[in-house]
Parts: structure tokens; sequence; C-alpha cells
């Protein structure tokens, strides 16, 4: 049996603010078949917590932090390995997300200045990440015609910036127009990504 102490830690953070959408459905599938691989499995569904999502301030002054989000900064630095599960409105993520990420994602937090440069020290170094994101159009139009937006913001902007790497994607679509078949399709896969722990 393998030990406790040699067992992946994994954090699966829920961007979307709706129980019902197939995201909680894909969070789901990746936490059920994590545990049953032998990975120690939490879950955050950012809709769940109680925080202002609103970085009022901005960098100026800060505000303290809610004890949610105290909560979700020990679960952060505790896992080896992120699975973030949103969907893509507008390009980007869901509000209460985007909160949640400049709430959390502070100085001295998740990255911090060096002094009088322009460069940082990246305090979430290692650790991994994958982005399971839904979207309504094809994923190579989303890529070629958008450019990735959301992807490239959390990906590159938020979590390798912070020193998380690497972060693998997965983009599930078009989702509107899917029948029960692709969805199950969709979840085997996202099972699989549990089971390998990646």
């Amino acid at each position: 049996m393998q030990n406790l102490v040699n067992k992946k830690n994994i954090l699966i953070i829920n961007g979307h603010p709706n129980k019902d959408s197939f995201n909680y459905a894909l969070a789901k599938a990746y936490k059920e078949a994590a545990i049953q691989s032998g990975a120690l499995v939490t879950e955050l569904n950012i809709a769940d917590l109680n925080f202002n999502p609103n970085l009022q301030y901005g960098y100026t002054s800060r505000i303290e932090l809610e004890p949610d989000l105290l909560y979700s900064l020990e679960k952060i630095n505790q896992a080896d390995h992120l699975v973030w599960v949103h969907p893509v409105w507008w390009g980007g993520f869901p509000a209460i997300m985007k909160g949640f990420i400049d709430r959390l994602f502070l100085p001295g937090l998740a990255y911090k200045y060096k002094d009088n440069s322009l460069w940082w020290d990246k305090l979430l170094t290692g650790k991994t990440a994958r982005i399971i994101t839904t979207i309504d159009q094809p994923a190579w139009y989303y890529r070629w015609i958008y450019g990735n937006p959301s992807i490239n913001q959390l990906k590159k902007s938020t979590l390798e910036f912070c020193g998380i790497k690497p972060v693998k994607v997965t983009a599930i679509g078009i989702i509107k127009t899917s029948d029960p078949a692709k969805r199950a399709s969709w979840l085997n896969k996202v099972s699989k990504l549990g089971q390998k722990q990646i």
C-alpha cells in the first residue's frame, strides 16, 4: 500500500458558479479517478467561498483575506498539482473566478518583485497544473481566431508567472451542441487524466 507521504496532493479549483453545469461533472470525473489511483484530492468550488471578489484598492493597500481565502491559500500551498476547471465566457473566466485570482494571487503570496528590479521571485514553484476549460466553439477556432485569451491569461500570465509549470491544457467543446454520447466521451477523457494524476 502506497505511503500517505508519497501520495500526490491534488487541488481541484472549480470556477463555474453553477453547480448544475457540465464543469461540475468534469471536476467530479477527474476527482473520482484521481482518488481511485491513490491521490489525495481536495476540491474548491469558488462559488461556495465567502469573499469579496473586488480588489478594491488594487495593489496600493492590502485587504485582509477572509477565512475562506486563507483556507484556499493553505490548500494551494499544500498542493503538488492544481486542476482548474472553468468555462470560457466572453473570452475569459467567470467574474467570481477572476475575483478569486485577483484577491489571492498577491505580491508576497504568489510572487514577489525584487527590490529595484523588473524581475520577481516565483513563490509557487515546484507545482504543476492542468486547465480543463469548456467552450462553445471548436478548440481550434478559439485558438487560431481569438488567440486562446483565457488560456493565455491563466496559464502564462498567472500560473507560470508564479512559478507553476508545466501547465497542461484540455479544451472541451462545443458544449452547447453536444449530445449525451459526446459528453460521456469527454467525461471519460477527463477521468483518464485523473487516473494518471496529470
